[in-house]
């Protein structure tokens, strides 16, 4: 949620806040006219001072600082209504916001001081009007005067009238709700037909949002995730409004008939896209654990929707193209993505393609094709777009016009939009056609034929969009570049953080507002991505491929990719996602060679991204080119070709291939003793990386040899108690400890905690690790006193060190559980805490790869500190 904090007499809104949420007053009141209530454009803007309802945010922010409170919270200007995927979750978290404030205050416009000033007059003169107030039959405010434990009424110039407990029967005699309800009893206490009767006479300005204002009341929250605005100028039949637009048409009109269905819109144009729209669902849904790098976010959607508890819902594919995508697995343990497709009596999937073998394969004998739109249908659109209706008398015009442009509904519409913004006539639009070169109509049209699938129907899409264009390279420059930069991306879920600056920010919010005043962009989710509609996409690349300047943008963008996607890292994934599509689109676009720097960084970063990401299989492909240019370009021993070659040993050791990632390293440390020395740290790196090799295979004796090698080096060079040295004794001691070595494990884990504690300290996370280490080498050995006391020292410790602990350790059963599930069942175990222990030591094994990693990057190490951190 965004809150509001007044500074210097502003009103400034916070970053859209997900934890650690400060205290806040919030407030409810009856809404006037839209056009005289502050919007969250109003504050972006700094406008909107002159409107009434500036009023009830000046009243909540001084009652806020009275009641010592920094931020308050207004729905009106906190919520962006644009944003639909904002809204919805704005919507389904209603009731939370109001129920988490602090002070809660209703502004009751209309009942004044003024009057009730004497002693005589004091107590309860205004009750008539308290009682008759509009407040009292809206919809949203009676989960408002629920949720909330303070709420305290004000008139509208600020004297308080009195509180939810001081005006509690008054309050009872009104709205016939129960007192304990009042008081804040569990609203589950009272039957549904009795909270229904609190809310029937109540009034909402739309139909849907009288079930809305209700989720709260009843506890049920439907998920409305769909990216789009309702078309207003929707023709109301199937042929030639388009796929995407007839199944937009479908899911507002089951919002409007069936309050209780959750509806989720999915883009499948792209692995990339499906898998960040899948995140985005799990996220709405409240799924637990789609956070964890290591979740499988498509299975949870899948098991969540499968299950009576998700209630009804509609999930919908858009523009499903690739039957590849959906019948291939991308590795051989994982599902093919129809495999991860909910079923459920509860729910309905729809897919859009163009693509009839794709839908019959996806959808059976339930296939509904689409027709073109023929001129009723291309008249009735254009009539609903134009603003001056009496340009449609010249029927001779307007036929022609729609002729012209083949009855495409995107060319009808752009049509429109041009002429409403120029005052021109449909004849006028006609002749601006007539003049554009047929080449370019020829160019265009090939490229839809081949993508698009429209047939024998021309394309003259591209005509209205040279006009459009035209124009816009004339007002607005930075529109025009940015439409080129766009074209050179995917078309999906552009970040705006993507774009490259411009001279000034009010530059860059006038392109993308040019450019969505024409209908080439949409606005799609609350972090500022956008759309570019596919058609528009391709007539830009043909565009800039004509003119010769295709070449330049591709390397612009790959310019822009490589500098945004910063150091990409296994702890950042969130700031390189969403440019992983585009990333992905803009290198298929050009062939990577050998002078081609930037593109072979970005090539190096997207690899990482695909690494990091877990998908070591695409991976491999990237880094391979990497190690074949930088060994022809800088030579096999230069250190960025030596990282780039430690780094495909890493993606092979990743998919087991033991022999080339052993290949690899061996060849790696060889350079590097020649280069640099055995006892260079990079060497010992190498070396290192060499070692667990080795370890993974279960050569313990090769493994151990080249450990000890590494330690007695860093223990020479860089000293006992470094950190890079006290990761190879615990890397040692693990390996100990995998052969059955107890007492030699466990007298290296004794040296690592007792020079971690003195150098650290006690309450370091790395010394905690270290203890839970050497507390599973004495469960390992039996010696459960000794692990318990070992384990009780590091809880009470950790449990004062809570902020140090990942989010996933948080959720892992405790030391203490731990503790119990590996006694021997004398002692309160049992096989099943056996089958536990083993799911520990998986974890563990994990958590010492992530180290392994760090290892091959060069990066600083400690290997003993991920053991068992994010499991105990």
């Amino acid at each position: 949620m965004r809150l509001l904090k007044c500074s210097d007499g502003q009103f400034k809104l916070t970053n859209d806040l997900v934890h650690d949420i400060p205290s806040y007053a919030i407030l409810s009141h009856t809404w006037g006219p839209d056009t005289e209530e502050v919007t969250f454009r109003d504050l972006v803007d700094d406008t909107g001072k002159d409107k009434i309802g500036y009023e009830k945010i000046k009243f909540c922010a001084e009652q806020a600082k009275r009641d010592g409170l920094q931020y308050f919270w207004v729905d009106t200007c906190c919520i962006d209504k644009s944003n639909n995927t904002e809204l919805s979750r704005a919507i389904n978290s209603m009731f939370r916001w109001y129920q988490n404030a602090a002070r809660c205050y209703v502004y009751m416009s209309g009942i004044s001081a003024t009057g009730y000033e004497s002693s005589q007059q004091s107590g309860l003169a205004w009750e008539s009007a308290f009682r008759a107030h509009r407040w009292f039959t809206r919809g949203w405010t009676l989960q408002e005067l629920l949720a909330p434990t303070s709420v305290e009424f004000f008139t509208q110039d600020g004297r308080r009238l009195g509180d939810k407990k001081s005006l509690e029967q008054q309050i009872h005699e009104i709205t016939g709700i129960a007192v304990p309800a009042l008081r804040g009893s569990d609203l589950s206490q009272f039957d549904v037909e009795e909270r229904f009767k609190w809310a029937e006479a109540r009034q909402t300005t739309h139909e849907e949002d009288w079930a809305y204002c209700l989720l709260g009341i009843f506890a049920k929250n439907c998920t409305w995730m769909v990216p789009f605005e309702q078309n207003p100028s929707f023709t109301g039949r199937l042929g030639g409004v388009g796929k995407t637009q007839l199944a937009l048409e479908l899911v507002y009109r089951i919002r409007a008939e069936h309050k209780n269905y959750s509806v989720i819109w999915i883009p499948a144009t792209s692995k990339e896209t499906l898998g960040q729209a899948y995140l985005n669902a799990a996220r709405q849904l409240g799924i637990s654990g789609c956070e964890d790098d290591k979740a499988d976010v498509k299975r949870l959607v899948r098991d969540h929707l499968s299950s009576e508890s998700a209630g009804q819902w509609l999930l919908v594919f858009d523009n499903a193209d690739d039957v590849g995508m959906w019948v291939s697995k991308s590795t051989p343990e994982s599902d093919r993505l129809i495999d991860c497709l909910p079923r459920s009596s509860y729910g309905s999937i729809i897919f859009t393609t163009r693509d009839k073998k794709t839908a019959v394969r996806l959808a059976g004998r339930n296939v509904v094709e689409m027709s073109e739109m023929g001129e009723a249908g291309s008249k009735q659109l254009l009539e609903k777009y134009l603003v001056d209706q009496g340009l449609l008398r010249s029927k001779g015009d307007a036929a022609a016009l729609l002729a012209r442009l083949t009855y495409l509904p995107l060319a009808i519409v752009q049509a429109a939009v041009y002429i409403n913004a120029n005052g021109i006539g449909l004849g006028d639009y006609l002749s601006l056609l007539e003049e554009q070169e047929e080449d370019v109509i020829n160019l265009l049209s090939e490229d839809f034929e081949d993508e698009g699938r429209y047939g024998d129907v021309k394309n003259p899409v591209a005509t209205t969009w040279l006009i459009s264009f035209e124009q816009i390279r004339q007002r607005d420059p930075l529109a025009a570049d940015y439409l080129s930069f766009m074209a050179c991306v995917d078309a999906k879920d552009i970040p705006q953080s993507l774009l490259p600056p411009g001279q000034s920010r009010k530059k860059e919010v006038d392109a993308m507002g040019t450019l969505q005043g024409y209908s080439f962009l949409a606005k799609r989710s609350a972090d500022s991505a956008v759309n570019i509609h596919r058609l528009v996409h391709l007539a830009t690349r043909n565009w800039l491929r004509k003119e010769g300047l295709l070449p330049g943008w591709i390397g612009r963008v790959i310019a822009r990719l490589a500098e945004v996607l910063g150091d990409v890292g296994r702890d950042n994934r969130v700031a390189w996602r969403s440019y992983m599509p585009h990333a992905y689109y803009a290198l298929g676009s050009r062939l990577i060679g050998e002078d081609d720097e930037d593109g072979l960084i970005l090539l190096w970063k997207y690899g990482l991204c695909l690494y990091y990401d877990g998908r070591y299989r695409e991976a491999k492909a990237p880094f391979e080119r990497v190690v074949e240019i930088r060994k022809t370009r800088l030579g096999a021993d230069h250190p960025l070709t030596l990282r780039s070659m430690a780094k495909l040993a890493s993606t092979y050791r990743k998919q087991g291939r033991w022999e080339k990632a052993e290949k690899l390293q061996i060849q790696v440390m060889e350079i590097r003793k020649t280069k640099l020395g055995a006892d260079h740290l990079h060497t010992l790196t190498s070396i290192a990386s060499l070692a667990s090799t080795y370890r993974e295979q279960g050569r313990w004796e090769e493994a151990e040899k080249l450990q000890i090698q590494v330690l007695e080096i860093r223990k020479t060079k860089l000293g006992a108690d470094h950190p890079h040295t006290l990761t190879n004794m615990a890397n040692l001691a693990s390996t100990y400890r995998e052969q059955g070595r107890w007492e030699e494990a466990k007298k290296l884990q004794v040296q690592v905690i007792e020079i971690r504690k003195t150098k650290f300290g006690a309450d370091h996370p790395d010394t905690l690790t270290s203890m839970a280490n050497l507390a599973s080498t004495y469960q390992e050995q039996g010696r459960w006193e000794e692990a318990e006391e070992l384990q009780a020292k590091e809880l009470e410790i950790s449990s004062d060190k809570a902020a140090y602990a990942p989010p996933s350790a948080r959720s892992h059963p405790t030391c203490k559980d731990i503790q119990l599930a590996v006694r021997p069942e004398t002692e309160g175990g049992g096989s099943s805490a056996r089958k536990f222990w083993k799911w520990v030591e998986k974890e563990v094994e994990k958590e010492v790869e992530k180290e392994v990693e760090k290892e091959v990057d060069g990066e600083r190490v400690n290997v003993d500190c991920s053991v068992l951190q994010g499991v105990l």
